[in-house]
Order: structure tokens, then C-alpha cells, then sequence
């Protein structure tokens, strides 16, 4: 039976569509999505072409290698419990995020009766966390010249948080050469670890600051905390150079007074213990009745 030219075409289409019904293929919008912590997030898993009626509907989530069931046997299991659902055809919508959802997720189909009968698709998930209210560090007092550096701080906030600081209530500029009003400012800001460290405080250094943590999901910024900057106290100092030479006198003045007496008892000690030789059989010289002439009784005229 000859086949017209009309009838060609439609007859390779259906054996197309024909064949590739014998497959099953799935197709997500996007394989790497994100959303904010208790936000809601569909991960789509899309099935593009498939024969059998009921096929069997899997996922998993993989984190650090490991994978784990989230809906499995037409329920929603494991760490999703209550706080996800399955659309159709086969994408997961999870509420109420957290950032221990952050992983990669696997949409995987069984269809028995296709000549393809298996197919699955990665689809990596971040939830992003805004960051708490930082813990900011500022000195209370510094002295013009000194050095001195300031604190910023939080560890909640995925991505990790980047760091502004500013000064009644303007931005710092993170390098200080590029503004004409902060150009003499000594100050080096780290925008990654929050410190801002001045090599040499000046005058106009003084006044109120707070620092602000940023990342993809938000923003949070502690309390603005004073600094003033004084001039060196050259009395002061003067005093404490005085008091230090004084003491450095009295000390040396104490030592030769020590020294001087240590001599005079050695020489007091060593008169003391030296006595005159008695001699046998003679007179004693050392009499108190020396030089006065007093008769004996073994006397004799």
C-alpha cells in the first residue's frame, strides 16, 4: 500500500512522539536556588515525557554525602515533616525554611512500564540567614597619638556577614585616601573580621560609633557607643618623670646609707672583741688603781 506525501509527515510524527513516550525525562527551572530562613521555597522537578500511569515519586536530601528520605512511599518524611508538601507533578515546596535545609535535594521517578524507566535530577539548595546584633567593642577614653582599635562581631548569619562601620551615623569609607573628609584619618578597616584599628588617634577621630553586619538576607547594626580623644597630659607626665627620679635618689641614697652603717658595725664589732693578753706572774696594767703606789702585805722594810 503506497503511503501519499501528505500522510508522510504526520505518520514520522506520531512514530516520534510514539517513541519518546517510552522514556521518562524530567526537567527542573533551576538547579541552584536560594530563599531566607522561614521563608517558603518550591524545588521544581518537572516530568517532561512518560508512559506509566503511576510512577514512583522519590526524594532525597544529600547533605555531607549522606542521603536521606524526605518524601518517600507517597509521604513526606525525615527532617521535612510537617513542613513540606508534594505538587504536582513531583515538586517539593518546603515551609518555613531553616538553615539546616540547606543542602542538595535529588527528585527521583520510577516508571516500570517505559522503555526509560528511571531518571533523577540534583537540585542544591541554600537558606540564607540574616545576621543577629552584632557585639561592637569601642574604648571609652583614648590619648591623641595612641593606638587603639575597635570590635565588630556576630556568628549567625549565613552567607558570613560583612562589616560597615561609622561614625555619627556617616559611613566610614573602608579606604580613608579615597575621602577628602576622612583623608588624614590613620584608621584600617576589615570589613571581613569587623575591626577598624587607628595607628595614630587624632582629634577628630572622637565621636559615636556603631557597625553594621551585612550579608545576602539582611542587615543588623549594635548600639552607637562614644569614644573621646584627649590630649597627652604633659603635667602628668612631667610628675611621673619627677616621681621616678626621686625614687631612683632615695634608692640610691638608701643603698650608700646601708653600705656606710654596715662599716661602722663591722669596725665597732671588731674593737669590741679585742681584748688585752693577760700575763702570769705580773702586774696588771690594766688595773683601776694604776699609777697610785699601795703597800703589800709581803712588804718588808
Amino acid at each position: 500500500m503506497a503511503i501519499g506525501r501528505q500522510t508522510l509527515p504526520l505518520l514520522l510524527f506520531f512514530l516520534l512522539c510514539h517513541r519518546t513516550t517510552f522514556a521518562v525525562i524530567l526537567r527542573t527551572t533551576n538547579k541552584s536556588v536560594w530563599t531566607n530562613e522561614f521563608d517558603s521555597i518550591e524545588l521544581t522537578c518537572l516530568i517532561e515525557s512518560i508512559s506509566t500511569n503511576n510512577p514512583r515519586i522519590e526524594w532525597k536530601k544529600i547533605k555531607n554525602g549522606v542521603p536521606s528520605y524526605v518524601y518517600f512511599q507517597n509521604k513526606i518524611s525525615g527532617d521535612l515533616e510537617h513542613r513540606a508538601i508534594l505538587r504536582e507533578p513531583a515538586n517539593l515546596l518546603i515551609l518555613n525554611a531553616s538553615r539546616s535545609d540547606s543542602a542538595q535535594y535529588r527528585c527521583e521517578v520510577a516508571a516500570i512500564d517505559d522503555q526509560k524507566p528511571f531518571d533523577e535530577i540534583l537540585i542544591s539548595l541554600a537558606v540564607r540567614v540574616k545576621p543577629v546584633v552584632p557585639r561592637c567593642s569601642v574604648p571609652n577614653a583614648v590619648t591623641v597619638g595612641y593606638t587603639t582599635e575597635l570590635h565588630c562581631i556576630e556568628k549567625e548569619g549565613f552567607p558570613q556577614s560583612q562589616y560597615q562601620w561609622y561614625r555619627n551615623n556617616e559611613e566610614l569609607p573602608e579606604d580613608p585616601k579615597t575621602s577628602v573628609k576622612f583623608y588624614n584619618s590613620t584608621y584600617v578597616m576589615n570589613t571581613d573580621t569587623g575591626s577598624l584599628k587607628f595607628r595614630s588617634v587624632k582629634k577628630e577621630d572622637a565621636g559615636e560609633y556603631h557597625c553594621q553586619a551585612k550579608n545576602e538576607a539582611g542587615t543588623s547594626k549594635c548600639s552607637p557607643q562614644p569614644m573621646e580623644v584627649y590630649d597627652p597630659d604633659i603635667v602628668g607626665i612631667c610628675l611621673k618623670v619627677l616621681g621616678g627620679v626621686a625614687a631612683f635618689i632615695f634608692v640610691i641614697v638608701g643603698l650608700c646609707q646601708i653600705q656606710k652603717n654596715g662599716c661602722c658595725t663591722c669596725k665597732d664589732h671588731m674593737e669590741n672583741n679585742y681584748k688585752v693578753p693577760e700575763h702570769e706572774n705580773r702586774m696588771n696594767y690594766t688595773s683601776p688603781d694604776e699609777g697610785h703606789f699601795r703597800h703589800k702585805s709581803s712588804f718588808v722594810i
